[in-house]
């Protein structure tokens, strides 16, 4: 087993974005400001909740009526509580959508009506995919927040914890049993770490 630096997790998850420093105060010149790193967060978060919506959109315009549509669509239900919060928080902060928006919500509803193609599994293996790299990504924001912005971090650890739910759901639901689980799980969470490097900074 290989030792780890304190900044192990971030790189591993695709965080190496999130302006840790510049939240403890401790930005170097060039750095993002500590409001720049807020809106960073907000940003890069209402697009996540976006996409997850979409994701859900397109599964569901898909799959059958039946106990998978049922638990995914009360997924759906929860994400969309949690982008009309971030909704509300770029309002109140006065923070800009990331540009690539439409490119989410056509890139979101294709990669959830294309698992849901696969079969409710895989459907449901997507939403693991989804939820492991937004629970280290929350998890990341969270401990990079500490207490300076409580508000924020509550709200961010409550939604984690929703996530975490999910994919706990989507395994009840036998995702793992998905064919070719792994190479799925792999090229969903590479898309989806590819996405929050993006919209962090455009």
């Amino acid at each position: 087993m290989t030792q780890e630096g304190p900044n192990a997790h971030r790189t591993r998850t695709g965080m190496n974005a999130l302006p840790g420093d510049a939240l403890r105060g401790g930005a170097l010149p060039g750095d993002a400001n500590r409001k720049q790193a807020i809106a960073e967060i907000v940003r890069v978060d209402q697009a996540g909740e976006f996409g997850a919506v979409r994701i859900y959109a397109g599964q569901l315009a898909v799959l059958r009526p039946g106990a998978t549509a049922a638990r995914i669509r009360e997924m759906a239900a929860k994400e969309a509580e949690h982008l009309a919060a971030f909704n509300a928080m770029m309002v109140a902060r006065r923070v800009r959508p990331t540009v690539l928006m439409p490119l989410w919500h056509v890139a979101g509803f294709a990669l959830g009506a294309a698992t849901a193609m696969l079969g409710e599994r895989a459907a449901m293996a997507c939403t693991v995919a989804v939820e492991d790299v937004i629970d280290e990504h929350y998890a990341a924001q969270a401990e990079a927040l500490g207490e300076d912005e409580a508000p924020l971090r509550a709200t961010i650890e409550r939604f984690r914890q929703d996530e975490i739910a999910h994919r706990d759901v989507a395994l009840a639901h036998q995702a793992a049993e998905t064919p070719g689980y792994p190479l799925l799980v792999a090229a969903v969470k590479a898309g989806s770490r590819l996405a929050i490097w993006l919209s962090t900074r455009i």
